[in-house]
């Protein structure tokens, strides 16, 4: 009955989340190429300093796709938007996004950032022919948490894609790159 009375106060809410969003996807993308490479380097750099498996994962990745800044914000509705680079040879081979939006019991806003190492050259491909990559269709992507990391070696690696999540900052709930589409950027 409350929600009856106050309709005016969701649509309230709703407006002040959307323009939330737009604010802060705003902040998430890099004002420069070059900043947008730097980012990306940086971040590779420091998760591998802190997370040794994924500097080993990346020795056999066919290419690693690094997003280092990525902001998320809902309230019912949400979305996200953050820019990368795509390296692939150890040589940089392009810009990328990644966008996702959600319904849903939701609330607040976060930043993060991560990094998708493509195993095989299926994944390889798939990222460069489609017209975008929604993750959860296509090739299989394995988010490495604690758990996972547990019992994943370099010698056990079998999906085709691994993506490791770091520095988070903020106030949401949880954190799901499911239903994440990346595309590639023309700049």
């Amino acid at each position: 009955m409350n929600q009856l009375r106050y309709p005016h106060q969701k649509i309230f809410l709703i407006a002040i989340m959307a323009l939330s969003l737009v604010a802060l996807s705003g902040q998430a993308r890099a004002t420069t190429e070059a900043e947008l490479r730097s980012e990306s380097e940086a971040a590779l750099q420091a998760l591998y300093r802190t997370n040794p498996l994924a500097e080993s994962i990346s020795h056999t990745a066919k290419a690693v796709l690094v997003f280092p800044d990525i902001v998320k914000a809902g309230l019912v509705f949400g979305g996200s938007y953050g820019e990368g680079v795509l390296y692939k040879d150890g040589k940089f081979d392009g810009y990328y996004n990644t966008v996702s939006a959600s319904w849903g019991w939701q609330a607040g806003a976060e930043s993060y950032g991560y990094v998708l190492f493509l195993m095989n050259d299926k994944a390889v491909k798939y990222l460069e022919k489609t017209r975008g990559w929604e993750i959860g269709v296509g090739p299989g992507v394995v988010v490495v948490n604690e758990g996972v990391a547990k019992n994943l070696s370099t010698t056990t690696l079998k999906d085709d894609a691994y993506a490791f999540v770091f520095d988070q900052k903020g106030l949401m709930a949880s954190l799901s790159i499911e239903g994440t589409k990346i595309s590639r950027l023309k700049r």
